[in-house]
């Protein structure tokens, strides 16, 4: 089904707006009536609104090519969803790479009285 409706959207919606997303996965309802197609969109967040919306608008085209490719009596309704599991990793990925590869930073040593004066301590003489 997730193979299926990958080229449908890669391949056979001429929508330049949707040229941006990638079909990651597909949920189908128990009773198989209802598919949620999780989508990736890359481009800035207002290209992922408007190629959402448009995804929404080709469904009941991707609906019937659905049935036709695959010679189903009642093709499941199509819900596309915006999939942020890459952007939120790669956000955590982000974070653990300021932590880990941020320079360190030193404590300042503590300031000591004595080094003022030049004295040294310990020396009792």
């Amino acid at each position: 089904m997730r193979e299926e409706i990958a080229q449908i959207v890669g391949y056979e919606l001429d929508d330049p707006r949707v040229a941006i997303a990638t079909v990651t996965d597909v949920r189908m309802s128990d009773n198989l009536r209802e598919a949620r197609v999780f989508v990736t969109v890359s481009g800035t967040e207002e290209e992922a609104i408007v190629a959402l919306k448009a995804l929404r608008k080709a469904s009941p085209y991707v609906r019937r090519q659905l049935a036709i490719n695959l010679n189903l009596r009642h093709a499941p309704e199509i819900h596309f969803i915006r999939d942020t599991v890459e952007e939120k990793a790669a956000r955590v990925d982000d974070i653990l790479r300021e932590i880990v590869f941020a320079p360190e930073e030193q404590p300042a040593p503590p300031h000591d009285a004595d080094a003022e004066t030049g004295e040294e301590k310990g020396s009792d003489e």
